[in-house]
């Protein structure tokens, strides 16, 4: 009987036979524990690749969010600035309401002023 290249001896005895088989049964597994290892490591090795991958992708994902973040803060000060000008023209509408009714109020005056002198005359 061989394992793995070696050959058993005949023996005679039944102690040197149970030796020889616990070694080969030994040799078995630290073959397959090997194996064990070795696949171990190969799926330990594609999951650092992965984990490596998916590292790459979050750092990527991580600037895309960074550059938004300030592309919204730029647009929310933009905001800001548009709201302060817009108030600014409202004022400024509200001013020019107020001189026009004034100056119409003032023409309206001197209309009825001149009626008043014109008929007063007479």
């Amino acid at each position: 009987m061989s394992y793995a290249g070696y050959s058993q001896l005949p023996s005679g005895s039944d102690h040197e036979q149970r030796q020889q088989q616990l070694a080969a049964n030994t040799y078995d597994i630290l073959q397959r524990t090997g194996d064990s290892i070795q696949r171990s490591n190969q799926i330990a090795i594609e999951t650092e690749n992965m984990g490596a991958e998916v590292l790459g992708e979050l750092g990527e994902q991580r600037e895309s969010l960074l550059r938004t973040t300030r592309r919204l803060e730029d647009a929310d000060q933009d905001l800001s600035k548009s709201r302060v000008i817009i108030r600014k023209l409202g004022r400024e509408v509200l001013y020019n309401k107020i001189i026009l009714i004034l100056i119409i109020i003032l023409e309206l005056g001197i209309l009825i002023g001149l009626l008043v002198l014109k008929f007063a005359h007479l």
